[in-house]
This record gives C-alpha cells, structure tokens and sequence, in this order.
C-alpha cells in the first residue's frame, strides 16, 4: 500500500454520532450518503458501479479489498454511482491479468471518497442492530462534531428522486450477450431462433440484466423513466421495469406509467422495478431495519421448494398482503420471511425482489429470465 494513502487520515461520523477513524483512499474531500453493508466476498467493482447504489455509502464485510483490481469488463454502469466506500484492508497492489487498473485509480478517477483501516465488523453489528442511517466521510474536516452536524442537515435519501440522476437520458439498442471466459461472449448459450422485442424501463439497469435478456432470445431497447407508455408500447412484446436506487414512492411518474402498462403487455420488474409495480397496483411499501445486500442471501422458489442463492441490494420491499389477493407470492427470503417474488393472478406480470443477473453473484436465479419468455410466448 502507498505511503501517501497510509498519511491520509480520514473520518466516518454516522447519523446518531458514532465515529470511526481510518484512512483514505480513492479521492480526498467528502461524501454523505446511507451508510448500508455488503455480505459480497468479491465483486467490488460491479457494486460500485451499480445505479442501485447511488445514494449509498458501501461498507464491504469481506476484509480484502482492492486485490484483483479492476477493468472495463466488470462495470456494471459506466460510471461508479456508490456515494463512498468502506473496507477493512486496502490493498494498491492488484495482482489480476484482467486489471487494468487499480481500485485506487479508479476509485479516483470516478472521484469517490472512501475510508479504510476502520472496524467492519463493529460498523456492520452497529448497522444490523440499529439500522443502516446517514454518514460522512471526510478527509478534510477532521472535526467529528462539525461532521456530525453535516450529516443531520442532510434530507436523508428517502426524500431524494435518484432514479432521474442515473436513467438514460435518451433511447438506445443493447445488443452484447452473456459473457464468455475465453472469447468475452457467451455464443454457447442456447438461444431461441425467434427474437422477442422488449423495452426496458431504465430506473438505474444493470449491464447483466441487459446480457441476459438478449441471451434469453431478446432484442432489448432502452428508454429513460419517463418514457410515455404511447412510444413502445405498439412497438415492443414485453416490458422490464429495471433496478434501481431509493425510494419506490419517490418516482410518482414510474408509477403512473406502470399503471398505463398494465394488463398491455407481459411485464418484468427487477427489484426497484418489482417495488414500483407493485404500487402501481395499488399495493404499499415499507423500509427493512437494514436492507438486503449481497451475494449469498438464500430465497425459495416456492412453486419448486428450491432454495437458490441470490444477489441483492435493496432497502424497500412491497407488502404482498396490501395487494389484496391480485397476486401469488412465488418467492421468499429465508433470512427474514420476506418477499421475493410475485406472479399476477390473472395478468402477465412476474416480479422479483432478488437480482438475477448474478453482477456480483450466482447464477442461480438466471432461469428467470427464460420463465420471462415463456411468459411473453403464451402471451403472443
């Protein structure tokens, strides 16, 4: 590690005033944001780079960080959209023959302040026990008081619209499939001979996500949030309603559209997505203590009593009891019961709390994108 990362000192000041000093890393200066943790053992860059997390402050339970560095392939978005970044031990030395850069370059170059060098374990026990909440980190005012006031002047991101900060600002083709180790493409995988077109609600979409339609047989469109339910729907088979950071309740204008969708065409909703359909509706939402994030949380598919491990990064969930019967929940979470997954009793319409796309993850649940098609056929 570099010595002119070690000089650096830097402090986190939580929302209700507990303080953690360490070091810095990436850029100096400061950032405010949710303080929230991550159970990934890797996938650090697709974390960073997920729209899902704009608004955050990412704490990494794993201990190492930075040891494989980074590289182009890994993004999940074009740019890093976690507010800032906690780890355990920092390391500036990345030994990958994918990595072209250092998780310190990058870190810099997307200009992310982040600490290291602090307790993870006693952050992430303070987070579980008393709620994820508001922080700072800050390698300029080293002033925990003044910090602290910082913090509570913050509107907190519930109050926020972030899904108009990382959506599209225009329409736009995705063609690239899965990947493949040795030739960056997943040519193998058994697609079907007839293209299915779909437009994908952009609320802060993952690249996977997009990789995985277009494997599944699709020809995938992107529009931003806004995009007025008369400009696809004559032109497309299928909705996805994306990912995406904050509060459902935040995006009025989602939820109006979805409710224009509905019953037009068989529709998808990935986590944010699955939130913002469900209030459209008519159902409600709630916040968790302190949210699911993660790569090993284990969910059943209930339809098969299978348990699959699963990605997850979010902080609200849709009460399956407020929708009154409209639909069948199809999945659970087994850390705490709650939902995962919905079916609409008698419209096309499936919906997922977990990630499927495995950007970081498993591939356990990447079946869902082909019960989308089957869907999508019989709907034809």
């Amino acid at each position: 590690m570099s010595e002119n990362i070690k000089r650096t000192k830097a402090l986190l000041v939580l929302a209700d005033g507990t303080v953690f000093e360490g070091w810095n890393f990436g850029a100096r200066g400061e950032t405010i944001g949710e303080v929230v943790f991550n159970t990934s053992m890797t996938g650090y860059q697709e974390i960073l780079t997920d729209p899902s997390y704009r608004g955050q402050i990412v704490t990494m339970t794993y201990s190492q960080i930075g040891n494989y560095g980074t590289n182009p392939g890994d993004s999940e978005s074009g740019t890093a959209h976690a507010e800032g970044f906690i780890a355990k031990e920092f390391f500036d030395f990345p030994s990958n023959w994918r990595s072209d850069k250092s998780l310190n370059e990058f870190l810099r170059h997307n200009n992310r302040v982040c600490i290291h060098g602090i307790d993870t374990r006693a952050l992430t026990a303070h987070l579980r026990d008393n709620g994820v909440q508001m922080g700072i980190i800050s390698t300029d005012d080293l002033n925990p008081l003044s910090l602290l006031e910082k913090v509570k002047s913050h509107p907190g991101i519930s109050s926020l619209d972030l899904v108009k900060e990382v959506t599209t600002k225009e329409p736009y083709e995705w063609t690239q499939d899965l990947w493949k180790l040795d030739s960056g493409n997943n040519s193998e995988l058994l697609t079907p001979h007839s293209k299915l077109s779909v437009a994908v609600y952009d609320f802060g979409v993952k690249r996977n996500i997009l990789r995985h339609l277009v494997s599944t047989g699709f020809e995938v469109t992107v529009v931003p949030a806004d995009t007025p339910p008369e400009e696809i729907l004559d032109q497309h088979e299928a909705i996805v309603l994306s990912n995406g950071p904050g509060d459902p309740q935040t995006a009025v204008y989602a939820v109006d559209i979805v409710k224009k969708i509905i019953g037009k065409k068989p529709i998808l909703g990935i986590c944010l997505g699955h939130q913002i359909l469900g209030l459209a509706l008519g159902g409600t939402t709630y916040k968790l203590k302190f949210g699911h994030h993660g790569g090993n949380h284990p969910v059943m598919d209930l339809s098969t009593k299978k348990v699959e491990i699963t990605a997850q990064n979010h902080n609200y969930c849709v009460d399956i009891k407020s929708l009154k019967g409209q639909v069948e929940l199809t999945h659970k979470n087994l850390y705490d019961g709650t939902e995962e997954g919905m079916i609409h009793r008698d419209m096309p319409i499936m919906t997922f709390q977990h990630h499927p796309e495995a950007g970081p993850g498993p591939n356990d649940s990447g079946y869902i994108f082909r019960r989308f098609r089957d869907m999508v056929e019989k709907w034809k």
